[in-house]
């Protein structure tokens, strides 16, 4: 049961394992959309490149994503516009609202059920925290409106909608776009050294590295390990449930999200810090039973998202002298258009190239949030715990997962059988 919808009847193309050291100008280690994404369009570009996944394609993250590609990542631009400004909100804005078109535009090549939707997030709580996004997302030039008008079957305080948003399915595009990709799989990165990449069977020799892992695995520098948590949520799939016309979630970490594809209604809820204990399927099951008596549960999965200590994805130089080394991370559960952000930034970058959202996405920005004092004293407090099964990352206890029964990090977010 424990499957997501998308990977679910789409048949993946598989790939040589590395066995031999080669040479190229860009080395992708990782093969989620995100450096999926990167390696399609730097061999649009003409760029020599070569993408090594440890596993497979597509097994990590954005198989457990919900899919939405869209532009309102919750009720951030309020936020974004006291902690940044107006002008580099707006920046934020617009390269998501790109990223959408990217997608589009992919569509008409490749299918991936891209579909039009309206994006909505709500309050169960706070009125004016919705009402003040709606001013914000108007003060930086695009329509959004106030609405109390909801499909859903519990009342709200209402709810910001953005129009014209979208959802894919990322595994059929993936499928289509990777087949005349340079991939190697099941080619697990052991280590990074000056221009080359290190993996059991071979070495590549690279000009530019590019770490799209999910979780940036080198310690050593720009303090990723501080500047991320991992938060976990959890998702099911439902025939004979209500069709919802717009994509749905709480404005609110711990609250619900809900969407339909095809004549699945997809309901997402139960989330936690990872290494926390949490609702996990049980919320949403309760919710099922109480408004959905009648539905059918078809698929069920688990998801795990970077978070960073500004709402913001880190995107570019891994660290501030790096001049052959970048990083994508901390797409804070909006992954879809993050990782198309990142793509077009990180290839552009790579080229010497101008782009004009460089500047929002920066890594090496300022860390001084409350966030990041949290993350320390979980670490630390993670750290001298007595627990013995430890994490062999930093070293951190473990906590054991009933829901998933695995061994999860509360520090980092490493999770084991």
């Amino acid at each position: 049961m424990n499957k997501s919808v998308w990977s679910d009847n789409v048949k993946l193309p598989a790939f040589p394992e590395l066995k031999e050291n080669i040479k190229t100008d860009v080395v992708i280690i990782g093969g989620g959309i995100c450096g999926i994404l990167c390696a399609y369009y730097l061999k649009e570009a003409g760029v020599d490149y070569v993408l090594l996944e440890g596993s497979r394609i597509a097994s990590g993250t954005t198989k457990n994503t919900t899919a939405k590609v869209t532009s309102q990542h919750g009720l951030i631009y309020d936020k974004l516009i006291k902690k940044f400004g107006k002008e580099k909100a707006k920046l934020y804005l617009e390269a998501n609202q790109r990223a959408i078109s990217e997608y589009e535009i992919l569509s008409k090549k490749y299918n991936c059920d891209f579909e039009r939707k309206s994006a909505y997030t709500y309050s169960m709580i706070d009125r004016r925290k919705v009402e003040n996004e709606v001013k914000a997302v108007n003060l930086l030039g695009v329509s959004a409106e106030f609405t109390k008008k909801l499909e859903l079957p519990f009342r709200t305080k209402g709810a910001i909608v953005f129009h014209n948003q979208a959802q894919i399915n990322p595994i059929k595009l993936i499928a289509e776009l990777s087949k005349n990709l340079n991939i190697y799989e099941n080619t697990f990165v052991s280590e990074i050294t000056t221009g080359a990449v290190v993996t059991k069977c071979g070495t590549v020799t690279a000009k530019n590295i590019i770490v799209a892992t999910h979780f940036p695995f080198i310690n050593r520098y720009g303090g990723y390990f501080l500047k991320l948590y991992q938060h976990r949520s959890y998702v099911s799939a439902y025939k004979n449930a209500d069709k919802l016309e717009g994509m749905y979630i709480d404005e609110d970490l711990k609250g619900m999200s809900f969407k339909n594809y095809g004549d699945l209604l997809i309901v997402g809820g139960g989330g936690h810090r990872t290494g926390k204990e949490g609702e996990a399927w049980n919320g949403i099951d309760k919710f099922m039973t109480k408004y959905y008596p009648d539905a059918e549960l078809k698929y069920r999965w688990a998801a795990q998202d970077c978070m960073s200590l500004d709402y913001v994805p880190y995107i570019g130089r891994y660290f501030n002298k790096s001049s052959d080394l970048f990083v994508a991370t901390g797409f804070n559960k909006w992954g879809m258009t993050s990782s198309m952000v990142a793509a077009k930034i990180l290839c552009d970058m790579i080229q010497n190239k101008k782009n004009e959202f460089r500047e929002v996405f920066e890594p090496n920005r300022s860390v001084l949030t409350p966030q990041l004092f949290v993350n320390s004293a979980e670490a630390t407090l993670n750290l001298l715990s007595l627990n013995t099964k430890r994490c062999p990352h930093l070293g951190c206890a473990l906590k054991w997962n009933k829901s998933e029964h695995t061994w999860d990090c509360p520090c980092h977010g490493s999770r084991f059988e």
